[in-house]
């Protein structure tokens, strides 16, 4: 068992005594991991901070279900992505949430994804998205989830989700270029 392991199996047994600096030492070891993941799903740094906290107050109460067998990391990885569509359910009511119906039949595959360079910072990008649109592509693409899973997540339907990530991959390439033909001009 690796040192950092040990470590962090005495600060959770710390946390789940309720001992305070147990609880700063989670809350900073994982900060940055967690503020990574809230600032894909908000729109600014903000709203990432109030998502942190609320994931991070359900954590710690419900840090007795947590099940040391597995990686403490996914546990908490699926608990700031729920907090994240909680704070979405609550603050934004769904006003993007499109129902379309000829568009709707696209397939996800219709569209290619648009071409990012690894040195491209993406984050500013997707967060010109709308709340909707941001939701559905992160969860589609960068955590893995089907169109049927995401509807079910956001309670909205199947074609939603798709419409959604298909106007979101249509922004974010708009987004992008933009931020292209700006790089062109100031070079």
């Amino acid at each position: 068992m690796s040192e950092e392991k040990i470590n962090l199996s005495l600060i959770l047994q710390g946390c789940l005594r309720g001992n305070r600096n147990s609880q700063r030492k989670l809350y900073e070891h994982f900060y940055g991991y967690a503020m990574n993941i809230c600032l894909r799903y908000s729109k600014n740094r903000e709203e990432a901070i109030e998502i942190l906290n609320d994931a991070f107050l359900k954590a710690l109460t419900k840090l007795d279900q947590y099940d040391p067998a597995y990686p403490f990391r996914g546990w908490l990885r699926r608990i700031l992505i729920h907090s994240a569509i909680d704070y979405h359910r609550k603050n934004h009511k769904h006003p993007e949430h499109l129902e379309l119906t000829a568009s709707a039949d696209v397939a996800d595959g219709d569209m290619p994804m648009p071409r990012i360079s690894p040195d491209e910072d993406v984050l500013p990008a997707l967060q010109q998205l709308t709340p909707a649109y941001r939701m559905v592509f992160i969860l589609f693409v960068m955590e893995g989830y089907k169109h049927h899973e995401i509807a079910e997540m956001l309670d909205i339907s199947v074609s939603t989700s798709r419409s959604n990530f298909i106007r979101a991959k249509e922004k974010l390439r708009a987004i992008l270029e933009k931020g292209k033909h700006r790089q062109v001009k100031t070079n």
